[in-house]
């Protein structure tokens, strides 16, 4: 039976806002196909301007939606199963950190879930983001696919990838942007320090990073030929990179992403 609406969304947190502005202000949805449910009134109230229905029950959610998009913070999940009252959404989404498709699907008992596990990161806050995608439960439908990936092309860059490298995901572009912060804040620390303000220090930290991410993304040189291009022979460069390399730069940020993935399994496996 054809559902009311084609997408549910429980919870109305920062990441399910910023999907819902992208999805609706691209027109790819319109405003009357999508409900969206929460706790918080408040969170609710946020959604006014961009005309979706609201509600707080989210078992009326599941009941009437195609599609339902939980967006709940992992240690909510097993509330909002609870809330549904034996309802079983048939196609579900998920962009909850942490929570394998399995562990979903067995929320619902033995009912036949499909279930497409996400990895937003912060920059799709303003659709400049990356999301890694495990569609692979609908790979018998082909529009179920288109949808869900235009779901998320509205808020950046979809990598069609299986869950087994979905910590991976998390390590690089889910907790990525903190590592970028960091090094754009030394950077400018840096620049402080030997004379620039702070305002001239992030003005150039910041453009020469998204020019130097645009170079990698267009070029087709392998990375390190780029890094040789910068460095003449005897020039200023060249003495920072191998400091850099003294320091053990490479491995610094290789156990950090380390970290990251013991961190997600262990949340995973939970």
């Amino acid at each position: 039976m054809k559902k009311q609406f084609k997408l549910g969304v429980i919870g109305c947190g920062f990441m399910a806002q910023a999907l819902l502005k992208g999805v609706i202000l691209s027109d790819f949805l319109h405003e009357k196909k999508i409900i969206v449910s929460d706790v918080s009134e408040y969170n609710l109230e946020k959604l006014g301007f961009l005309g979706v229905r609201t509600t707080t029950d989210n078992e009326f959610v599941a009941q009437n939606s195609e599609f339902v998009l939980f967006a709940v913070k992992p240690q909510n999940f097993e509330e909002v199963i609870k809330s549904l009252n034996g309802s079983k959404p048939e196609k579900i989404i998920s962009v909850m950190a942490g929570i394998k498709k399995n562990a979903i699907k067995n929320s619902f008992g033995l009912s036949a879930v499909k279930v497409a596990r996400c990895m937003p990161n912060l920059p799709c806050s303003i659709g400049s983001g990356v999301v890694g995608v495990d569609m692979s439960d609908f790979n018998n439908n082909i529009d179920d696919v288109e949808f869900i990936s235009n779901v998320f092309n509205c808020i950046g860059t979809v990598l069609s990838i299986d869950e087994s490298k979905m910590d991976a995901v998390t390590a690089i572009s889910g907790s990525g942007p903190a590592y970028v912060f960091m090094f754009i804040e030394s950077l400018v620390d840096a620049g402080v320090k030997y004379g620039l303000s702070r305002n001239e220090a992030k003005i150039l930290a910041v453009q020469t990073l998204i020019g130097s991410a645009e170079m990698v993304e267009r070029d087709e040189q392998p990375i390190c030929e780029l890094i040789g291009q910068v460095c003449s022979k005897g020039g200023t460069t060249i003495e920072a990179v191998k400091s850099l390399e003294d320091n053990n730069f490479r491995k610094v940020i290789e156990e950090a992403v380390s970290a990251c993935v013991k961190r997600s399994k262990e949340l995973s496996d939970k």
